[in-house]
């Protein structure tokens, strides 16, 4: 019998591709033959929707799948779909049998398909083919991955769990830092686990899995590095700099592993950026190249300067497409998740152990 499990997130970029190929891989090592599908793709080049989501191409790549693009993302959910749905063009019933007809083929003489959710557990509501709609469609058992970083993060987990309801095999916490790590583990855990929520690991940030490299950041911006210094620092975030000269060091001075983007002809900002301990790059905008002592300066401290063109909030929005999406979805991404399910999550329970798939039944909560 076919087992399936649908991975969903509380949110956006909470490393579900990756769990997912890698739970993937996992499978195929313990002898399952795997399925994979995302219902709704999500990850497109094209607001028109003429390009599939990178996620079902890098699965069929990674798993070594046969299946058919159209079978592994039947529905392109771009902004077209969506105002298409919204004015009735539409069919909820006819789109939830082309899902089950899409996955019935991908199943066929499987132990194993994992279904990827959209971005977030209610993308589809409009054509009522949200995450949990669609696992009692496809009769799927659910991953929950979520972040935290404190209680407050709380109220999504639950809210989701709530409408998973019974299918809901776990929740996963994904890179978790080390500040929160046994707050999680020794307060949370035993909380949810009171209110029905079933925890199946605590999976801790590893930086290069969190961030991206200063060269990375800058061939992806096509930026240029007008100074030799070191690229191979990791930036997890970014500050606009657009303040005074004193209240930006005491705003940069509170951080770590940041990029500093702001106008190059903002001097006093480069300055105080060089200041902090934690910025790591400074990526200045608008095509003006920086004062030649803030060059030598930045170069003194080993800080890369970065030339972009662009303003800044368009640069800050590409800065951040960069880190959440088109860096952290690899081969090598997918390997070190590989590891770190292994090591921090019941993979048994997810995936099924050696020779075999779960038992009718198991692992409903």
């Amino acid at each position: 019998m076919t087992q399936t499990l649908l991975v969903t997130s509380t949110g956006e970029s909470t490393g579900k591709t990756a769990i997912t190929l890698a739970l993937g891989l996992l499978a195929k090592e313990r002898g399952h033959d795997v399925g994979y599908m995302k219902p709704k793709g999500t990850r497109l080049q094209s607001n028109v929707g003429k390009t599939l989501d990178r996620d079902p191409m890098l699965a069929r790549d990674l798993l070594d799948l046969d299946s058919e693009m159209h079978q592994m993302e039947p529905i392109v959910y771009s902004p077209t779909f969506v105002q298409g749905a919204i004015r009735g063009q539409e069919e909820p019933e006819a789109l939830a049998d082309n899902v089950r007809e899409q996955y019935d083929a991908i199943a066929e003489g499987k132990d194993l398909v994992l279904v990827e959710g959209g971005g977030h557990y209610t993308v589809g509501g409009i054509v009522d083919l949200t995450d949990p709609q669609v696992a009692d469609l496809l009769d799927a058992r659910v991953l929950l991955v979520a972040d935290y970083a404190d209680p407050g993060d709380l109220d999504s987990v639950l809210a989701a769990a709530d409408d998973i309801g019974a299918r809901l095999e776990g929740v996963l916490f994904n890179r978790v830092g080390d500040s929160a790590y046994d707050e999680l583990e020794n307060d949370v855990v035993p909380f949810l686990e009171s209110r029905g929520v079933p925890v199946v690991g605590i999976v801790p940030r590893v930086q290069d899995l969190a961030g991206v490299t200063v060269a990375d950041l800058a061939s992806e911006l096509g930026a240029e590095i007008v100074n030799d210094a070191p690229t191979d620092a990791f930036v997890e975030r970014f500050l606009v700099g657009a303040m005074g000269g004193d209240e930006a060091l005491r705003y940069f001075r509170r951080t770590k592993d940041a990029a500093v983007i702001t106008g190059g002809d903002r001097a006093e900002i480069h300055t105080a950026a060089l200041e902090a301990p934690g910025v790591k790059c400074l990526l200045l905008t608008g095509a003006h190249r920086p004062p030649g002592a803030v060059i030598g300066k930045a170069e003194q401290k080993g800080v890369p300067v970065l030339m972009v063109s662009g303003d800044t909030l368009s640069v800050v929005e590409r800065c951040e497409d960069v880190v959440h999406s088109g860096r952290t979805r690899d081969a090598e991404t997918v390997e070190r998740m590989r590891t770190l399910l292994f090591e921090h999550a019941d993979v048994d329970s997810l995936v099924g152990d050696e020779g075999g798939g779960k038992g009718e039944g198991e692992g409903e909560a």
